[in-house]
């Protein structure tokens, strides 16, 4: 029995059958007490190797996706974001918008949660099996201006840019980019245009976009016609949940208390 064992576990190994290699003698000896059939065994230890197998894949994927903080729609405070419209969020967060290929804007005022929702629905992404990408807009920026310098710009977007089926493009506008990075960005969008989805966070008005590309009107508009011509835009009015807590903290006090 024991030399069935090795050459079970030996064989297990060669096809990279690690679950069931660890959980095949238990799942034969509970088959046996319970008197089930091979049939059942076989699926059970399958079962077993799959969940396994998903599992590694999700952990695999949430690691790439580089978020900056494991958030959940569960956690936002709908209530205190009075201006964030719930009902268009959750349906968002059933995903069908990446089947479709479809963009997400997000805009508001710092502080409303427009990361927070962003970040909840990539990890939803991760944990559905898609590949994503969460990265801030000027970070981006750095690395699309350093993959062309070093002449590997069109790596970069293969690997980078339309790899991951979800991009998450956060704080657009916070810091406004010169010609060149305004015209990499447009690749960007222009490249995944009706291919992939695209999550953007602003807390510009799209009539204010212009002036965070290098008040390129004409990029700007041509830039916005792809974006969203196949896009949801959630605007998200209100105060920010950051100032709240530190006014509740006590380190902050509102005009009118002075």
């Amino acid at each position: 029995m024991n030399l069935a064992n090795e050459r079970i576990g030996a064989l297990c190994e060669r096809l990279k059958l690690a679950r069931i290699a660890s959980e095949w003698p238990s799942v034969a000896e509970e088959t046996v007490q319970q008197e089930r059939t091979l049939g059942d065994f076989l699926e059970r230890v399958l079962t077993l190797e799959c969940d396994a197998r998903e599992r590694r894949t999700r952990e695999i994927l949430l690691k790439l996706a580089t978020l900056p903080a494991i958030k959940t729609l569960e956690a936002y405070d709908f209530a205190f974001a009075s201006g964030a419209p719930k009902a268009q969020i959750l349906e968002l967060a059933s995903l069908t918008f990446l089947q479709r290929a479809e963009n997400l804007v997000l805009l508001g005022p710092s502080g409303v949660g427009k990361t927070h929702i962003a970040s909840a629905l990539a990890l939803r992404a991760t944990q559905a099996g898609i590949k994503t990408r969460f990265i801030s807009a000027a970070d981006l920026m750095l690395q699309l201006a350093t993959a062309r310098n070093q002449g590997r710009l069109k790596q970069y977007f293969n690997r980078a840019i339309l790899g991951p089926k979800l991009l998450v493009v956060d704080e657009l506008g916070y810091l406004p980019f010169g010609r060149e990075e305004a015209n990499l960005f447009f690749q960007v969008i222009a490249k995944r245009y009706e291919h992939s989805s695209t999550i953007v966070t602003s807390n510009l008005p799209f009539a204010q976009w212009a002036s965070a590309l290098a008040d390129d009107a004409t990029l700007t508009a041509a830039l916005l016609d792809r974006l969203l011509h196949h896009a949801h835009i959630v605007s998200i009015s209100g105060e920010s949940y950051r100032m709240r807590e530190k006014r509740k903290a006590g380190h902050m006090r509102l005009a009118t208390d002075r």
